[in-house]
């Protein structure tokens, strides 16, 4: 016999003491934040990948453009003089397209190492709507 039931005979069979509900909430609140730990973690391997991604992209970049600096960069001058143009208007249009070239991989590397392409949006959310249901719920209870 539930305690309760001396004071409220009129409970059915279907209630439940405080002390089982708070075990419920306890052992939900238990799981909810388990999940919501799971799923961070999942979220910080998914940035760590994207960092990797983008420090690639930055390496990559720098390799291309020593690379290209260093034997295209000759190539092409020379191409550009055997067609007519001045060898130092040849160097600089050279110059200048290895360097755009350059500067659009940095750009792609940079941008996803910001913190906003890395932070684990999902997770956050969750938490504020599983926090937004706590204080609803808690605004709405029925024993008040």
């Amino acid at each position: 016999m539930i305690l309760g039931d001396a004071v409220n005979p009129d409970r059915g069979p279907d209630a439940k003491s405080v002390g089982t509900l708070l075990g419920d909430a306890v052992h939900y609140l238990g799981r909810l934040v388990r999940g919501e730990l799971a799923l961070a973690k999942a979220e910080v391997r998914e940035s760590i990948r994207t960092a990797i991604t983008g420090l690639i992209l930055v390496v990559a970049a720098v390799v291309i453009a020593l690379s290209a600096l260093n034997v295209l960069s000759a190539a092409l001058v020379s191409a550009l003089v055997a067609q007519g143009l001045a060898p130092v208007w040849a160097a600089v249009a050279v110059a200048v397209l290895l360097c755009v070239i350059a500067m659009i991989f940095g750009w792609l590397g940079v941008n996803a190492l910001k913190p906003a392409s890395l932070m684990p949006r999902e997770t956050a959310e969750n938490v504020r709507r599983d926090v937004k249901a706590i204080k609803e719920s808690l605004d709405h209870d029925p024993t008040q």
